[in-house]
């Protein structure tokens, strides 16, 4: 029984020697700071994201292998693995706003390869495909101006009789129904913080109307990128088009 307490210990040994030589390894390659979308606020006053930025290294071959990785690619995790490598700063990916990690994503690729990114869009004119290089440093963020509490928290006056504070998701579920969306983002009710609370209100009292009324304010307030990319068509006319954010992004 011993002997294989000793070979568990020594394994626990030789994982933690490991993972310290790669983090001592990692901790020499060059480093930026970059801005995040939400300027930090939307985080509580002692968050470490609080002031606005993170900082990021360079991108190895080695962290191209996360990129190419089949299960991750399959399971939507691959641009949260390739984050959880090359973030220095000292945060869960997890706490990272959903708009955050996608300006993240941004500044890893332009740090890999640099800022030009070949992009197939179609001119809705003409409905024919057009091949760009686009320049990746046009990507703006939205503007931002909803004020935080300490908790990094935001009010809304629903009526007369309610006023909510909400949070900005971490992540977005596409899963999840309406009910339990709002539930995830309101943190309190005329002062009320108890859960139980909440969900009554979003049950029996939260009118359909003033919740979507909600939901369009919450998503016409998410910061984030601005992804209505402008575009030349073929005779010189201009168009709008999404910017895909996918694994592709990396690989031209």
């Amino acid at each position: 029984m011993s002997k294989m307490t000793d070979r568990v210990d020594n394994q626990h040994i030789v994982k933690l020697a490991r993972e310290q030589y790669e983090q001592q390894k990692r901790s020499t390659l060059p480093t930026v700071i970059v801005p995040l979308a939400s300027a930090g606020n939307v985080y509580s006053k002692n968050h470490i994201l609080r002031n606005g930025t993170v900082e990021m290294r360079y991108m190895t071959a080695y962290d191209e292998d996360i990129l190419t990785n089949t299960s991750y690619i399959k399971n939507g995790v691959v641009f949260e693995k390739l984050l959880e490598s090359i973030i220095t700063t000292n945060v869960a990916i997890s706490d990272i706003s959903a708009a955050d990690k996608f300006g993240l994503i941004i500044h890893a690729r332009i740090l890999a390869y640099g800022y030009e990114y070949p992009i197939r869009v179609t001119n809705p004119k003409t409905n024919k495909q057009i091949e760009q290089v686009f320049d990746l440093r046009k990507l703006q963020f939205k503007p931002f101006t909803l004020i935080p509490d300490d908790l990094g928290e935001f009010e809304y006056q629903v009526n007369e009789s309610y006023k909510l504070k909400f949070r900005i998701p971490a992540d977005d579920a596409p899963d999840d129904t309406i009910s339990e969306f709002l539930k995830n983002v309101i943190t309190e009710i005329n002062g009320n913080r108890n859960p139980a609370e909440i969900e009554q209100f979003i049950r029996y009292e939260f009118l359909s109307m003033d919740a979507k009324k909600f939901r369009t304010y919450l998503a016409e307030n998410r910061p984030g990128l601005q992804l209505d990319i402008e575009f030349e068509g073929e005779d010189g006319d201009t168009f709008k088009a999404g910017f895909p954010i996918g694994p592709q992004l990396f690989w031209f």
